[in-house]
C-alpha cells in the first residue's frame, strides 16, 4: 500500500495505482483510515452512487474551526438534496446567464499579456516561474472578475485558499489546521464586507445574482468562497502540471504548438494525465457495494481520480500523454450531481493559457526539474521554472 509520507510516491504516485489496480478495484488503506478505489469503474461508481454522499462533519473541536466548519456546512460541495438541489439551482443560473461567455474575450487578453510578461522575465534573466506569472494570477483574476471584487486582492485570496486547502490533507500538523482556520475566517469576513456592498450597489457579478436568489448570507459566503478555492486551485494545477507534462513529453508539446486545433482534446488530456484532485472522498448513507468491496452506512470511502485516469480498461496507452485522446472518459471535474459546476470556466481558462503560451512561446521548455508539493490530495508544483534558450 502507498505511503502517503514517501516523496517518491507523491512524485509518481501512478506506478503504485497501477500495482494496487492488479490485485483489485477497492483496497482499504490503513494510514487514510478508509477505503479507495484505484479502477475507473469502482470510482465512477463512487461518484454516481446515491447511497454515497458528501455528508459534511464539522472539524472538531467545533469552537476551534468556528469559520472552516460555517464555510464547509453551507457548502454546494458538502451537503446533498435537498440541500444540494437548491444550492445548485441558484448557482448554476448564476453562471447559465452568460458569465463565463462574458469573460471568454478577457480571459484571453490576460493570458496574452501575462504570458508577454513570463516572455519579458525571460529574455531579462534567463527563465521565469510560470506558475508565478501565469498559472496562479490568470484563474484569480477570472474568479475576482467574476465575483466583482478587486483584482489587487487576488494574492492575499491565493495565500487564503491555498491555507485552507491544506485542510483537506491527512495526518496535517496542528499549527497548520490553526492556519486554516484563521484563513478561513478571514475569508468570512471578507465576503460579508462584498455581499454588503452589492447590496447597496448591485453590479454585473456572480456575489449581485447570488444576493437576489434564497440563499442565506452564509449560503452566499461559503459559495462565493468555494468559487474562489476551487476556482483557483483546480486550475493553477491543471495548467502547472499540464505544462510540466507537456514540456517533459516534447513530441506533444511540439504537436499542439503545430496543430492549435488539438487544443480542446489538448485540455481534457491534462486533466487525465496528471489529476489536480486525486481523491475524492463520500460517506454512505446506507450500507452499498461498490466492486463487491462492502461500505457499511457511516463509513468513507474514496475515489482515486488519478488512478481511475490511469486504467488500461478504459484509455489505451494510459501511462502515455496524448493530445489528441478522444473519447477521453476522465473523472476530473467529478460525476453525478456533484459534477464541477465551474468546468465551462476551468476549460476556458485552461485553453486560454495554452494558445498564449504555444503562439508566443513555442520554443518553451524547462529550465530546471519542478519540485512536487508535498501533499497528496491535492496534486500540483512549488514553482515552474521555464526558458526558451
Amino acid at each position: 500500500m502507498f505511503d502517503l509520507a514517501d516523496p517518491a510516491f507523491l512524485a509518481n504516485p501512478y506506478p503504485y495505482f497501477a500495482d494496487l489496480r492488479e490485485r483489485g478495484e477497492v483496497h482499504r488503506h490503513d494510514g487514510l483510515g478508509i477505503a479507495v478505489t484505484v479502477s475507473h469503474a469502482a470510482s465512477a461508481a463512487v461518484l454516481r452512487h446515491r447511497g454515497l454522499g458528501r455528508i459534511w462533519q464539522d472539524a472538531l473541536p467545533v469552537e476551534r474551526f468556528a469559520s472552516f466548519n460555517l464555510l464547509h456546512r453551507n457548502s454546494l460541495l458538502e451537503n446533498e438534496p435537498p440541500a444540494h438541489t437548491r444550492l445548485r439551482r441558484v448557482i448554476a443560473g448564476a453562471f447559465g446567464r452568460g458569465h463565463v461567455q462574458r469573460l471568454r474575450p478577457m480571459v484571453g487578453e490576460l493570458a496574452d499579456r501575462m504570458v508577454g510578461d513570463l516572455a519579458a522575465e525571460i529574455a531579462e534573466t534567463g527563465s521565469a516561474d510560470l506558475l508565478a506569472h501565469l498559472a496562479q494570477p490568470l484563474p484569480v483574476a477570472v474568479i475576482a472578475e467574476l465575483l466583482g471584487v478587486p483584482v489587487e486582492d487576488g494574492p492575499r485570496m491565493v495565500t487564503l485558499s491555498n491555507h485552507i486547502v491544506k485542510m483537506y490533507e491527512y495526518g496535517l500538523a496542528e499549527e497548520k489546521r490553526d492556519a486554516a482556520e484563521t484563513a478561513a475566517a478571514e475569508f468570512v469576513e471578507y465576503l460579508r464586507g462584498v455581499a454588503k456592498q452589492r447590496a447597496a450597489s448591485p453590479g454585473d457579478d456572480i456575489v449581485s445574482d447570488l444576493l437576489r436568489s434564497e440563499l442565506t448570507e452564509d449560503e452566499l459566503v461559503a459559495t462565493a468562497v468555494l468559487l474562489l478555492m476551487a476556482g483557483h486551485e483546480a486550475t493553477v494545477n491543471v495548467i502547472g502540471n499540464g505544462v510540466n507534462a507537456l514540456l517533459t513529453h516534447r513530441d506533444q508539446w511540439e504537436r499542439l504548438v503545430a496543430s492549435p486545433d488539438l487544443l480542446d482534446p489538448c485540455v481534457e488530456e491534462l486533466i487525465r494525465f496528471d489529476s489536480p484532485l486525486q481523491l475524492f472522498e463520500r460517506t454512505a448513507t446506507a450500507d452499498v457495494e461498490i466492486a463487491g468491496f462492502r461500505v457499511a452506512e457511516g463509513e468513507k470511502i474514496g475515489a482515486l481520480l488519478g488512478a481511475a485516469a490511469r486504467d488500461p480498461k478504459v484509455f489505451d496507452r494510459p501511462d502515455t500523454l496524448d493530445i489528441g485522446r478522444t473519447p477521453n472518459a476522465h473523472l476530473g471535474f467529478g460525476m453525478g450531481i456533484h459534477y464541477c459546476v465551474g468546468a465551462p470556466l476551468a476549460r476556458v481558462e485552461i485553453a486560454a493559457a495554452l494558445t498564449a503560451l504555444t503562439t508566443k512561446l513555442p520554443g518553451l521548455k524547462l529550465a530546471e526539474t519542478p519540485e512536487q508539493r508535498p501533499e497528496f490530495v491535492i496534486r500540483g508544483l512549488r514553482s515552474l521554472s521555464v526558458t526558451t534558450g
